[in-house]
């Protein structure tokens, strides 16, 4: 992330879509495209793993998967494996702005159990090799979506105690009492792995490098913490000693409680976190760029007891700190990375980022806020370093729209001021925000779409603590229009951002 440069923060599956949910077709190309011509370096997206319960890309069933729901079925046509009308047949909700999780879960899969069975996989030397690759993560993750169909959905903490502490005589069983059904889980994952890689290519041909998210934590309900509980605080029977949140601040009187399983991080300490070095080398097959979700954790991580409510009864631990990517760097490189250092910052938090050397960053919605006046200042735009990307919101925020609505009188005068602009009117306000950021020292500035577009809170991300409404947003395509397409173009050109490749 060397030159001045910028991008937009769009989810995959916000991308325009026949069936239901944005994935990777015609339109993501389409999209690429569009980037391209309205001078963009960066297309930021969520995390791709496969969801849960509360449809959140941060709880996934794995650290190493990805989610189905992003195959394209028209590639599966073309492919011969699926009859276009078995798509079309489908109800995938009434909005074509809007994912219905419910609609894609109960269509999308018969039609890739079906492609599935259409396809010749065990002559494909492709799919051969892409299992032989990733039988590292592929072979417990297939075994464990597959006992998880097979129990109707209940998490693995609650299976049978046999198969629950992999016994085995259990995992021999089901092993070869599902071998279909685990042979369609690597079948939909090398689906998922061949078309997104050939999306990613297509895109770093265009000039485009992709951000890619992952989330500090894995969730509990995952075969992460199934297959390696080592890894994890867990006890004997692999029930939670602690687990993870944020503790309560002016936005929380009771703090957030995530449920994640905390790290052993003594235990990663002593296998020179091969884990961890494993998980970063694949993402960096995946993406150009990794954003760190919660990046603080690593210099400190709050425990919450296991059991507790909510997070006032949580305290800090240490975490690995600087210790942990100097091993990476060893292992891997150099790497592109974004360390995401938002929340209460300390003294240690800010020596881990600047020790890591990688780019923090700053969200222009906090610089205002008279919640947080002890760091606001840092996230005012002449107060921005170089070295850091720089937000108007991301998608746990408000769009900036929804922000200016809601924030008080106070909070706007104290806007317009900094902005030295008390004429122009509030719709168009948004664009006055996302110049002020474009023209400040950040190397690089990333958008989301929304805020381009000019909307607020309806089409916001993901309210945090909150569950059935979020990550449902997407864009229909005739809003990417050739008219938004050039006043982005105008404004990376106008700061020196745009993308020359």
């Amino acid at each position: 992330m060397g030159k001045r440069a910028a991008g937009i923060l769009m989810p995959i599956s916000s991308l325009p879509s026949d069936y239901g949910i944005g994935c990777f077709s015609k339109s993501a190309y389409e999209f690429v495209d569009w980037l391209k011509e309205a001078g963009q370096t960066y297309w930021q997206i969520l995390p791709l793993g496969p969801t849960s319960y509360g449809d959140s890309p941060y709880q996934s069933f794995s650290t190493f998967a990805g989610n189905p729901y992003f195959i394209d079925l028209d590639t599966l046509v073309e492919e011969g494996v699926l009859d276009k009308k078995d798509c079309e047949k489908v109800n995938w909700g009434k909005k074509p702005d809007e994912v219905d999780y419910e609609k894609i879960y109960k269509g999308r899969y018969p039609l890739l159990r079906k492609a599935y069975e259409n396809s010749d996989i065990s002559k494909n030397p492709d799919y051969q090799k892409f299992v032989a690759e990733n039988s590292w993560w592929l072979s417990d993750y297939a075994l464990f979506m597959a006992v998880k169909d097979r129990f109707e959905g209940v998490e693995w903490t609650k299976w049978a105690e046999d198969i629950r502490l992999r016994w085995n005589n259990a995992m021999d069983y089901y092993r070869e009492e599902l071998y279909f059904d685990i042979e369609f889980q690597q079948y939909m994952q090398f689906k998922f792995y061949e078309q997104w890689m050939k999306l990613k290519s297509y895109a770093n041909s265009k000039g485009i490098q992709i951000i890619g998210d992952i989330p500090i934590y894995v969730a509990m309900d995952s075969a992460d913490a199934w297959a390696h509980p080592e890894l994890f605080q867990l006890d004997q029977d692999n029930v939670p000693l602690a687990v993870a949140g944020c503790p309560p601040d002016g936005f929380s009187a009771t703090g957030q409680l995530w449920g994640n399983p905390l790290y052993r991080w003594d235990y990663h300490r002593n296998t020179g976190y091969q884990w961890w070095i494993s998980r970063m080398s694949y993402c960096f097959r995946l993406y150009d760029v990794v954003r760190i979700d919660h990046f603080r954790g690593f210099d400190e991580y709050f425990s919450i007891p296991y059991g507790d409510k909510d997070a006032r009864g949580g305290h800090w631990e240490k975490g690995p700190g600087i210790d942990l990517f100097r091993k990476i760097e060893q292992a891997l490189g150099w790497k592109q990375v974004i360390a995401e250092d938002l929340g209460y910052m300390t003294d240690s938090v800010r020596h881990l980022v600047y020790e890591s050397g990688f780019p923090g960053m700053k969200v222009l919605e906090f610089a205002f806020d008279s919640r947080d006046s002890g760091c606001a200042s840092d996230y005012l735009p002449h107060n921005y370093p170089e070295n850091c990307v720089a937000y108007t919101g991301t998608h746990d925020n408000e769009t900036i729209v929804g922000w200016w609505k809601s924030i008080t009188a106070a909070e706007r005068k104290l806007a317009r001021d900094y902005l030295c602009d008390h004429a122009t009117p509030e719709e168009e306000l948004y664009k006055c925000f996302i110049s002020l950021i474009m023209r400040s020292a950040a190397r690089v500035c990333v958008i989301p779409m929304q805020d381009y577009m000019g909307l607020d809170n309806r089409f916001r991300m993901n309210k945090p603590s909150t569950v059935g409404t979020n990550w449902k947003w997407r864009i229909k395509k005739r809003d990417l229009t050739k008219k938004l397409q050039k006043e982005i173009y105008d404004v990376t050109l106008r700061y020196g951002r745009k993308n020359w490749d």
